[in-house]
C-alpha cells in the first residue's frame, strides 16, 4: 500500500502532468521580469526589422513612382526641347538683326549727300519715346541742333533736338508741343501745324477756308513740302473755326533712315521748344 501511494505522489509531481496554465504563468512572470529589468529589450531587438521594412517600402515607392512620372518627364523634356529650339531661332534672328544694323550703320551713318547727311534710324517708337527718333549720326558727322530731318521722298519729319558725338535725337513734328507754320489745300491757305502726340498732327482754321478731308498739308523746307493730309475735319456749329486732324505722310514705326539738312532758321521756334523740354 505504501508503494502505491508513493507512485501516485510522483505522478502528481511529474512534468508531464503540469498544466498549460502553469507554463503561461511562468512565461508571463519571465516577461514581466525582462520588462522591469530591460524595458527596451524588445524594441532594440525589433528595430532593425522595422528599419528594414521602412527602407523596403521607400524603395518600392520610388520604383513605382518612377513609372508613374515617366509620361510627365517625357512631356517636360519635349517642352524644354521646343523652348530650346525657339530660343535658338530667336538668337539667330537677333544675330542677323545685329549684323544688318552694323552694316547699315557702317555704310550709312557717315554717308553724305549733296544736300545733307543720311543717318540710319537705330531707335523709333515704341522702342524710343513716342514722336522721337534716335539716329546714328552726331557731332562727329557734322550734325548740329536745328537741322531738319527728312524721310523717303523728301517728306519733312522734324528737327534735331539733341546731339552727341555719334548719335542725335530727332523730335518729330507730331510731338506734343511742337508747331510749325505751313499751308493746306490747293489755295495754300496758311495755318499753324501743331503736334498732337502719338504720331498725329492738328491745326485750327476758319470754317470759311473750305478745307476738306484729303487736302494736302505742307511745311517749309526747300520749298513747300507735303507733311501729311487732312484725315478729318472736326467742327462745332457754335464756333467759327474747325479743327483739322492731320495724318502724317510717313509712319515713324517703319522708318529706317533719315536725311538731316541745314535749312536755316525756319524752325528756330520749334527748336527752342524741343531743347527746353528734353529730359
Amino acid at each position: 500500500m505504501k508503494k502505491t501511494y508513493l507512485a501516485r505522489r510522483n505522478a502528481l509531481l511529474s512534468s508531464a502532468d503540469l498544466s498549460w496554465g502553469a507554463f503561461a504563468l511562468a512565461f508571463a512572470v519571465l516577461a514581466l521580469c525582462v520588462r522591469l529589468l530591460a524595458p527596451n529589450l524588445f524594441w532594440y531587438a525589433a528595430a532593425p526589422l522595422f528599419r528594414g521594412a521602412d527602407a523596403l517600402a521607400e524603395a518600392n515607392h520610388r520604383f513605382f513612382s518612377g513609372f508613374e512620372s515617366a509620361a510627365a518627364l517625357a512631356l517636360e523634356n519635349e517642352k524644354l526641347s521646343n523652348e530650346n529650339t525657339a530660343l535658338t531661332t530667336e538668337n539667330r534672328m537677333l544675330l542677323q538683326k545685329e549684323a544688318d544694323q552694323g552694316a547699315l550703320l557702317g555704310a550709312v551713318s557717315s554717308k553724305r549727300s549733296t544736300r545733307g547727311t543720311v543717318a540710319g534710324v537705330i531707335s523709333r517708337p515704341p522702342a524710343s519715346p513716342y514722336d522721337t527718333l534716335v539716329v546714328a549720326a552726331g557731332a562727329d558727322a557734322g550734325i548740329t541742333l536745328g537741322q531738319e530731318a527728312f524721310g523717303p521722298g523728301g517728306v519733312p519729319l522734324g528737327v534735331v533736338s539733341s546731339v552727341l558725338a555719334d548719335f542725335s535725337r530727332v523730335t518729330l513734328f507730331s510731338s506734343s508741343g511742337m508747331s510749325v507754320e505751313g499751308w493746306v489745300g490747293r489755295a495754300n491757305t496758311p495755318l499753324t501745324v501743331r503736334g498732337a502726340g502719338g504720331g498725329t498732327l492738328r491745326a485750327s482754321l476758319s470754317r470759311s477756308a473750305g478745307i476738306a478731308a484729303g487736302d494736302m498739308v505742307s511745311v517749309p523746307g526747300p520749298g513747300a513740302l507735303p507733311v501729311g493730309s487732312v484725315m478729318r475735319v472736326d467742327s462745332d456749329p457754335s464756333s467759327p473755326s474747325v479743327t483739322l486732324q492731320i495724318q502724317p505722310a510717313l509712319n515713324p514705326f517703319s522708318l529706317t533712315w533719315v536725311e538731316l539738312r541745314d535749312t536755316g532758321a525756319t524752325f528756330a521756334g520749334a527748336l527752342t521748344w524741343a531743347t527746353s523740354t528734353l529730359p
